[in-house]
C-alpha cells in the first residue's frame, strides 16, 4: 500500500498514512478537526530491486566496447586458415560438446 503525505490548510499539521489506492483522499484533519486537509503529491516509491544482483560487467562502458571490437577485428587473422583460402578449422581442433562424451 502507498504511503500518502496529507497537508491542514487550517493548522498546518502535517500527516503520513498508508492507504489503498482505491480509498477516498482523508478531508478531516486530526489535529484541529476541520475539512482542510489536501494530499501531497509525491515522489513516488523508490526502486526495489530483486534477483540475483547487478554486476559491474553488465553495463560495460563505451571505450571498453569500443576496445573488444577492435580486438575482435584484429584476431580473425590469427593463422588458423589454410592457404586454399579455406578458413575452417580442422576436425582435430574441436572440443566435445559437454553432452558429448
Amino acid at each position: 500500500m502507498p504511503t500518502y503525505v496529507y497537508d491542514c490548510e487550517s493548522c498546518g499539521h502535517v500527516l503520513e498514512t498508508f492507504q489503498s489506492i482505491k480509498d477516498d483522499p482523508l478531508r478531516r484533519c486530526p489535529k484541529c478537526k476541520k475539512l482542510k486537509l489536501t494530499r501531497r503529491i509525491g515522489a513516488g516509491s523508490g526502486i526495489l530491486f530483486k534477483g540475483s544482483g547487478f554486476y559491474e560487467t553488465d553495463y560495460r562502458s563505451s571505450s571498453y566496447e569500443a576496445g573488444k571490437k577492435a580486438d575482435g577485428s584484429g584476431s580473425k587473422s590469427d593463422g588458423n586458415s589454410k592457404p586454399g583460402g579455406d578458413s575452417k578449422p580442422s576436425g582435430s581442433d574441436k572440443k566435445p560438446k559437454s553432452g558429448d562424451s
